[in-house]
């Protein structure tokens, strides 16, 4: 069964609505200056009151390594995501420093940028829009067909809402990635984060 994530999770509110929809993974996102971003402590507050049958995710871009492996070993986090233009090195020395899950985001403009990041050391790929000027988060959607044939397991990103996310489904993503689609207003909606999580269920 495919999976789901709800990304740029920032309120207790928010938790108490994945609390009780039960997604299988949540997003808390570190990247400076954006509209999600929150503190390490408001993260670690989040988390002590997240189900423990949900796993956090931090959401990293272009982050110090240290505050990265500090969150991981503060048990904050339960996976890696770098969405960043971070190096096969960075990643290297991640492993050595933590034992979680990495996931490598690929800004997907073509099939051999995927292929490409098949390659390396990580856990998982998620595979969002393409857009010259953004990390991600551009609420658009991008190819699927484009998609080669992987290794990994991967996460699919990039303007996933209820109209679209049973199409989504039927494209191999071990995991569906959303957060502007599980908004109304720019604010978490837990009746759309049910009825997406219903959807992807019933599929």
């Amino acid at each position: 069964m495919t999976k789901i994530k709800i990304c740029g999770l920032t309120r207790y509110q928010d938790i108490e609505a994945v609390n009780e929809c039960q997604p299988d993974y949540i997003g808390f996102l570190f990247a400076p200056e954006r509209r999600r971003t929150v503190t390490a402590e408001t993260a670690g507050t989040l988390k002590s009151f997240l189900d423990k049958n949900i796993k956090a995710v931090g959401v990293f871009v272009n982050n110090d390594i240290d505050f990265v492996i500090h969150l991981a070993q503060k048990g904050t986090i339960d996976l890696i995501q770098l969405h960043g233009d971070e190096t096969e090195e960075y990643i290297h020395f991640l492993k050595q420093h933590t034992n979680l899950p990495i996931i490598r985001a690929v800004r997907a403009k073509t099939a051999e940028d995927i292929l490409k990041a098949d390659t390396l050391p990580v856990d998982y790929l998620l595979l969002d829009t393409y857009a010259p000027n953004a990390y991600g988060g551009t609420g658009k959607t991008f190819d699927w067909s484009m998609i080669p044939s992987i290794k990994k397991p991967f996460f699919l990103a990039g303007g996933l809402r209820i109209d679209n996310i049973a199409q989504a489904c039927h494209s191999d993503a071990y995991c569906l990635d959303l957060s502007s689609g599980a908004e109304t207003n720019g604010v978490k909606d837990k009746k759309k984060i049910e009825e997406l999580i219903r959807i992807v269920r019933s599929e």
